[in-house]
């Protein structure tokens, strides 16, 4: 494989993949509002020769080069959220800056980067031949991730019928090369109290003080889950506290809590549930714990309802995937560290649910993820786009020798 071309080919589409992200950071998208966002992908996808590129049913880019056997995808999310205080930005996030080094905007790093790498490495391996007869790369701009992680891959992979035989998922990855994440599901704890005037207190059942002896065994719970040597340990964190009550001259009748909890190797949504339901505050003040669903429609208006439960997943160092990522990060710019995510990705549904192994690799830094001031590195795009270029005839060619 000629890795100083596909190295010289990716730095001279440098300018045309700034451009790309600096328009799409201009087009705000945050979860269920991506539409303008998924339209300029598809516009690049077809500018750049891509033989198909349009928008499925429930607002995914979705884009095809070649025609070989062995379907690789390259999934990139394009939602974003919110920009939070805006007084935390120096710049504004949806204008950005730019330097002969960064580009600043919402979304540079978490993760319309990887989209942008990911279109231009396909072109890549369009310029320079490297299509052949084995595989057929799918580019996919994925929406609702920040919402509910995975949703779009359990729609393209039951309902449309795809399923490639692997995924390289192009979230931020500091230049490493991931091959797992803990899992996470987002869990509600609710108690029942009795409202009384709040002059007599003694007269009602105060449910927040209920909550307040269960929150101290939850703190104490996390002390306590498992550790993985790989993927680290489970962890969960209170997020959101709810009470109602008639008025605040009033004991509260009722108080829940959401619970993010994330899983590490060998846990189970069933084994997490049962860890809560187990504590003594729980049992004795009988509060019902329950794992939250996502019903939220996509911008074309599709509802595709699923719980809020997202798989831990690993594959092997040795796995084929791996391997020629590795093989291909090696061949262009030295020794990879191979590594794993903090936070979750769509891979929970493509490998977590379904069993299609992933591989992470993609611009920028996990820390610029939802911060403020976000920001990516132009040489990681010119860098991801190169490895991507080589990647899946490195790994057909591994598979048919």
């Amino acid at each position: 494989m000629d890795f100083e071309g596909i190295k010289k080919a990716a730095e001279g589409y440098r300018q045309d993949m700034t451009t790309f992200l600096r328009d799409l950071v201009r087009l705000p998208g945050e979860s269920t509002q991506e539409k303008a966002t998924a339209s300029r992908i598809v516009e690049e996808m077809e500018k750049v020769g891509f033989d198909e590129a349009g928008i499925d049913a429930m607002g995914n880019a979705v884009g095809y080069l070649g025609t070989g056997t062995t379907l690789i995808a390259f999934d990139g999310h394009i939602d974003t959220v919110g920009v939070g205080n805006r007084e935390n930005w120096d710049f504004d996030p949806f204008e950005g800056f730019e330097t002969d080094e960064e580009i600043g905007g919402r979304g540079t790093s978490d993760q319309l980067g990887g989209v942008v790498s990911a279109v231009y490495g396909a072109k890549i391996m369009k310029d320079l031949g490297l299509l052949n007869d084995r595989y057929r790369v799918m580019v996919t701009g994925t929406v609702q991730e920040e919402d509910c992680d995975g949703l779009c891959w359990e729609y393209m992979i039951k309902e449309e019928g795809i399923r490639p035989e692997f995924v390289v998922i192009t979230e931020p990855t500091d230049g490493h090369i991931y091959r797992g994440q803990r899992g996470r599901m987002e869990i509600r704890v609710e108690v029942q109290g009795v409202s009384c005037h709040g002059s007599a207190p003694e007269r009602g059942d105060n449910a927040i003080y209920k909550m307040g002896e269960i929150l101290g065994e939850v703190k104490g719970l996390n002390e306590r889950l498992a550790d993985d040597p790989f993927l680290g340990k489970g962890t969960l964190a209170v997020s959101e506290i709810f009470f109602t009550s008639p008025s605040r001259c009033a004991v509260a009748d009722s108080c829940a809590i959401s619970i993010d909890r994330r899983l590490t190797d060998g846990e189970t949504y069933e084994t997490a549930l049962e860890e809560l339901r187990a504590l003594p505050s729980v049992k004795r003040h009988n509060a019902a714990v329950s794992m939250y669903t996502y019903e939220r429609p996509s911008y074309t208006g599709l509802v595709y309802p699923i719980d809020c439960f997202f798989p831990t997943w690993v594959i092997p160092a040795d796995a084929p995937a791996t391997e020629a990522a590795v093989a291909a990060y090696r061949g262009l710019y030295g020794e990879p560290v191979v590594d794993k995510w903090t936070f979750s990705t769509n891979g929970v549904s493509i490998m977590g649910r379904n069993g299609i192994p992933c591989i992470g690799f993609g611009p920028g830094k996990e820390a610029q993820a939802h911060a403020p001031n976000e920001r990516t590195w132009k040489a990681d795009l010119v860098r991801c786009a190169a490895v991507y270029a080589a990647l899946p005839a490195l790994y057909t060619d591994k598979k048919n020798d």
